[in-house]
């Protein structure tokens, strides 16, 4: 399992394309803990939408788009 993950939101273009632009990052807990992720915001999605993504290998997970 991946240690943490990116959070997005989808966002479609004038060009009909959906890209995807983070909002934050997604923590996993525990096996053991009574909750299953921690979340941090540092942006609010305007959809209500949040869509969480792995990061790319070798990447450190700061592109707006995966």
């Amino acid at each position: 399992m991946s240690k943490y993950f990116n959070v997005t939101t989808p966002v479609t273009g004038n060009d009909g394309k959906t890209r995807f632009h983070k909002v934050g990052v997604a923590f996993p807990q525990a096996e053991d803990a009574r909750s299953v992720m921690t979340i941090r915001l540092f942006a609010t999605p305007t959809n209500g939408e949040l869509v969480l993504f792995a990061p790319n290998s070798g990447s450190e997970g700061n592109s707006d788009s995966e």
